[in-house]
């Protein structure tokens, strides 16, 4: 009987970890660099400079909006952090009579701009999606409805959770794999070994990471209980969510008090804790309202409250209401799978273990190759099933992290003034990936895998040349301004290119095992 059930758990597993496995391994590489996504959008962004205090930015933000949308009626502004060196600003028009109040604070499109955190000065970066585009595309894909692209990415990632708990009862040695690797041996049990130790290494973060990012859409894929409970969706929002009660303007004007103060009274509030995102509703009237919301980084939720002051005195009028079981339960597993709470030690721990469940995809993906095609009856000509598979193995493979690679490219090469530049940055993605399928279909089978990984490594290892030839963000100035995370960013870009490069080299100098004799070969043999 256990022999049974865990055979039929490693059929469950090989199938559903083939079957979404091309979809897995982008979901799981453009997630490992989302845990960089504001380091990320700062190398695309090279017209910015390095972070700094929210404390010399307040004061130039406000000045910026007041001369921009003195008569707005809400103002919104990002802080620039450890990891940012930007302060984002947004304002919202007074809305027409009859218009419903928006959700989302802050503007669109002309209403908002960018200001240096050292200066205060306006910045005109490059149209570019940055690291959001990673972000995003790692649980909504592309392409594609937003809804209609969470559901595929939450399908993937279902199907990766009964992978992750039908492999730990497929391997009965499963502690015994963490200390086995022996890349010398036959190719199917060196690629099993591989397999093993990069899926046991980081276990309980694959688990993890799985789980809370179901967790995290689960309003989406199981809404029965707000359906249940509520007359619409809007009224849950306004009940888990609350908004404040929107005052109307006076028409008596008045000062806004030191937005450093209130900045400063709201840290003292939360314990030495950081403000994050300020609103700013009625600006330069007697009503006016400052609405300080703690960094997400500051603890594991990520849902950090708010505070409250009048915008004339400074005197702090409310807190957002205390966060029930649930809430606190669901902001822990949305913090613990974004890892904004991560010092940069553990951040680097995130990245790693993530490279690992990249790995674990690869090498399960070759792994269904490698072993079948022993047991075909001429492994020179294979089935169109397995050649299908084979190719999407090489093209997704080389052509996830290529396409990575090229929209980075797209970010320094692309004239800055072009129109729908962001646009083509994303595309770019797309034309790497697509292109190393296209070349995989080609090639033969081994001079497809080395060629298209020495492309990837070439186009990730460069990236620090380009953009050295393109802009003023290289290592030399890296170094000697102290900006250490723009260096880390372009020694690490070397790291993954030189790790690239490793398995094209690797791949040159496999050598097939001996060619098993045709089966039909061996019968007539048998029979003589």
């Amino acid at each position: 009987m256990n022999g049974s059930f865990r055979q039929s758990m490693a059929w469950l597993h090989t199938w559903t970890g083939l079957v979404f496995g091309w979809v897995l391994f982008a979901m799981f590489m453009t997630g490992t660099a989302t845990y960089f996504r504001p380091e990320i959008t700062r190398w695309m962004e090279p017209e910015t400079g390095p972070p700094a205090s929210y404390a010399a930015t307040a004061d130039a933000a406000i000045a910026h909006l007041s001369k921009v949308a003195p008569n707005a009626k809400s103002w919104s502004i990002t802080l620039p952090d450890e990891r940012q060196g930007v302060t984002r600003v947004s304002w919202q028009p007074e809305r027409k009579p009859g218009e419903e109040r928006p959700r989302r604070r802050g503007g669109r499109g002309q209403n908002q701009a960018t200001l240096d955190a050292a200066t205060g000065e306006v910045v005109k970066t490059r149209d570019t999606r940055g690291g959001e585009f990673f972000y995003r595309f790692h649980f909504q894909l592309h392409y594609m409805p937003v809804i209609f692209g969470r559901w595929m990415a939450g399908m993937c990632a279902m199907f990766m959770l009964v992978a992750i708990v039908s492999g730990v009862i497929t391997h009965k040695r499963i502690f015994k794999d963490f200390f086995t690797f022996r890349p010398k041996k036959a190719a199917q049990r060196s690629w099993l070994d591989a397999h093993n130790l990069t899926a046991v290494l980081a276990l309980p973060f694959h688990a993890m990471i799985t789980y809370t990012g179901l967790v995290t859409l689960m309003g989406l894929y199981m809404p029965w209980g707000v359906q249940a409970n509520y007359k619409s969706d809007q009224a849950y929002f306004a009940e888990v969510f609350p908004q404040s009660e929107e005052i109307a303007r006076s028409g008596v004007a008045a000062p806004l008090a030191p937005l450093p103060l209130i900045l400063d009274k709201a840290s003292d509030a939360w314990g030495g804790g950081r403000p994050w995102i300020v609103n700013v509703s009625n600006p330069g009237d007697a009503t006016a309202r400052v609405e300080v919301t703690r960094h997400s980084g500051d603890k594991l939720s990520y849902r950090g409250g708010s505070l409250t002051f009048d915008g004339v005195t400074g005197a702090m009028i409310s807190e957002s209401p205390k966060a029930g079981p649930v809430n606190v339960t669901g902001g822990a597993m949305y913090g613990l799978h974004m890892g904004r709470f991560a010092d940069p030690v553990l951040r680097w721990f995130y990245f790693l273990a993530s490279l690992a469940g990249c790995a674990m995809v690869a090498t399960g993906l070759v792994l269904w190759t490698v072993k079948r095609r022993q047991q075909l009856p001429d492994p020179d000509k294979p089935y169109f099933g397995f050649r299908l598979v084979e190719r999407l193995n090489i093209g997704t493979i080389a052509g996830v992290p290529a396409g990575m690679a090229a929209m980075l490219w797209a970010n320094r090469l692309l004239p800055v003034e072009m129109a729908g530049r962001s646009a083509w940055e994303v595309n770019a993605v797309f034309v790497g990936w697509g292109g190393m399928i296209l070349w995989a279909t080609l090639r033969p089978t081994r001079k497809a895998w080395v060629e298209t990984l020495s492309a990837a490594a070439f186009l990730v290892a460069a990236l620090p040349f380009v953009s050295a030839l393109t802009t003023q963000r290289n290592l030399a100035r890296s170094l000697m301004t102290g900006d250490w995370a723009m260096l880390a960013f372009d020694l690490t870009l070397f790291a993954l290119g030189g790790l690239v490069a490793f398995c094209a080299w690797k791949a040159s100098r496999y050598t097939a095992p001996a060619k098993p004799k045709r089966r039909a070969a061996k019968l007539a043999e048998e029979a003589a």
